[in-house]
C-alpha cells in the first residue's frame, strides 16, 4: 500500500484549448447559429424539474410540426440519429421476425446490421449508391417492418416516399423512414404519407448540436411494440420507459429513467422554435433554391453532379462525381487547410465515388454556396492531377 502513487495529470490538459472556427459544409454537423449556442449555454436545471418537463412538452409539439404528425408517441432520444435508429428497430421487431431493408447507401446497411444483431431475419434490397426503388419492387416482400432512407446523405439522394406507406398497410407491415439528412430541407408528411415510424437528428437542417434525435410512432407502431412477447434488447431505448419519461403514456407521474441531455434539449427546443418561426414550407423552398444555385455553380466549374435526376437530389447534401484525374482526399485536404472549410468524400459504399457538399439549416445561404464554389475552384487549380 505504501508504494501506491497517484498518476500525474497529463500537462496537455492544463493548457487552454479553443475550438477552431470552421465552415462545416459537409453532410453534418452544420454550423450552429448564435441564438442556439446561447440557449445551450444557459444554466443547467434538473432533468426531472417541472421546467424541464415543460421544455420536453414544447419539444414534442415542435417535432409534431416538423414531422407533420398528430402522433402522441413523439419524443426525442438522448443520442445521435443512431439512437433513434436503434430505438425504432429494437422496439418494433422481435427475434426471428422478418425485416426488409432498402440499401442504397450506408444507412440501409446500418439498419440491416442493427436488425441482425438483435436476431431479426433480415432481407436486403440492394442498389448502388444513388439508386432508388420502385413501389413494385418493394411490394414483392412481406416483412413486419420495411426501412427506407428518405435522405440518403452518403449518395445525395432524396428518395420518393408517396405510395409506399399504402403498400405497407396493405400487407400489415410497419413503414420506418430515416429523415436525419432531409428533415427541414425536403418535404415529408408523416401522417399523410402513412409513415408508421419516423426519426431524424438534431445536427443537420435543424442546426442544433449533435446529441438529440426526434422520433415518432403512430398507433399501428405502438400496438406492435406494446404487445410484444419479449422485452426489447435495450433498456435505455425501451419505449415502455421512454414513453413515461416523455409523458406520452397517460400516467400522472413521470418517473426517472435516465438523465437526459439537458443543454441538448434546450438547444433542440430553440432549433424547433426557429423552424416554426420560419415555417416548414419556407425552409423547404430555401433549401431547394440554394441547392439549385449550387448546382449551376458546380456545372460552371465543369463538375458532374452524381445524381442526374434533379428531382431525386437531396437539397441539403449535394454529391459530385470525383473530377477525373484528381485525388479526392488531396482536394478535400487543400480546402480544409487553405479555406478552413469541411467538405467530405463518400461514406460506406459511396467512398471513392463522390465528394459531398452540405448547405443546410443555418448554412443554407447563397453566400455560403459561393464560398464553397470558390474553395473548390481554388483546389482544382492548385492540386496536381495524379493521372492523365
Amino acid at each position: 500500500l505504501s508504494e501506491r502513487r497517484l498518476l500525474f495529470t497529463n500537462p496537455v490538459l492544463l493548457r487552454d484549448w479553443k475550438s477552431p472556427l470552421r465552415y462545416l459544409f459537409g453532410p453534418g454537423p452544420s454550423n450552429v447559429p448564435p441564438r442556439i449556442l446561447a440557449v445551450g449555454a444557459k444554466p443547467i436545471i434538473g432533468h426531472l424539474h417541472p421546467e424541464m418537463y415543460e421544455i420536453m412538452n414544447d419539444i414534442k409539439r415542435g417535432i409534431q410540426y416538423a414531422f407533420q404528425t398528430e402522433n402522441n408517441m413523439t419524443i426525442s432520444m438522448s443520442g445521435s440519429g443512431h439512437a433513434a435508429m436503434e430505438c425504432a428497430v429494437f422496439n418494433t421487431v422481435e427475434p426471428g421476425e422478418s425485416v426488409l431493408v432498402a440499401v442504397n447507401g450506408i444507412w440501409g446497411e446500418r439498419v440491416a446490421e442493427i436488425a441482425e444483431r438483435m436476431g431479426a431475419n433480415v432481407h436486403r434490397m440492394v442498389k448502388t449508391p444513388g439508386g432508388y426503388f420502385s413501389n413494385k419492387e418493394i411490394e414483392q416482400h412481406k416483412p413486419v417492418l420495411f426501412f427506407l432512407t428518405h435522405g440518403e446523405s452518403s449518395a445525395g439522394l432524396c428518395h420518393p416516399v408517396d405510395g409506399i406507406g399504402d403498400i405497407c398497410r396493405k400487407h400489415n407491415c410497419l413503414f420506418l423512414v430515416d429523415t436525419v439528412a432531409s428533415l427541414g430541407a425536403a418535404p415529408i408528411f408523416m401522417d399523410k404519407q402513412n409513415i408508421d415510424i419516423l426519426y431524424t437528428g438534431s445536427q443537420k437542417a435543424l442546426n442544433a448540436p449533435p446529441g438529440t434525435a426526434p422520433i415518432s410512432f403512430n398507433e399501428r407502431a405502438c400496438h406492435k411494440m406494446f404487445n410484444r412477447k419479449t422485452k426489447p434488447v435495450s433498456y435505455l431505448f425501451d419505449m415502455t420507459h421512454l414513453s413515461n419519461y416523455w409523458g406520452c403514456d397517460g400516467k400522472p407521474a413521470r418517473l426517472y429513467h435516465h438523465t437526459g441531455p439537458v443543454s441538448g434539449f434546450f438547444a433542440l427546443r430553440e432549433s424547433l422554435a426557429i423552424l416554426a418561426e420560419r415555417g416548414l414550407e419556407e425552409s423547404w423552398k430555401k433549401h431547394k433554391e440554394v441547392a439549385a444555385y449550387l448546382y449551376r455553380g458546380l456545372e460552371d466549374l465543369g463538375l458532374k453532379l452524381f445524381i442526374p435526376e434533379r428531382d431525386l437530389r437531396l437539397p441539403s447534401v449535394t454529391t459530385i462525381a470525383i473530377p477525373d484525374g484528381y485525388e479526392w482526399r488531396e482536394l478535400l485536404a487543400y480546402i480544409m487547410k487553405h479555406h478552413q472549410m469541411e467538405m467530405t468524400g463518400g461514406l460506406g459504399p459511396s467512398i471513392g465515388m463522390v465528394m459531398r457538399i452540405g448547405l443546410m439549416g443555418y448554412n443554407c445561404e447563397k453566400t455560403n454556396a459561393d464560398m464553397a464554389l470558390n474553395a473548390l475552384a481554388d483546389a482544382l487549380k492548385n492540386c496536381k492531377k495524379s493521372k492523365a
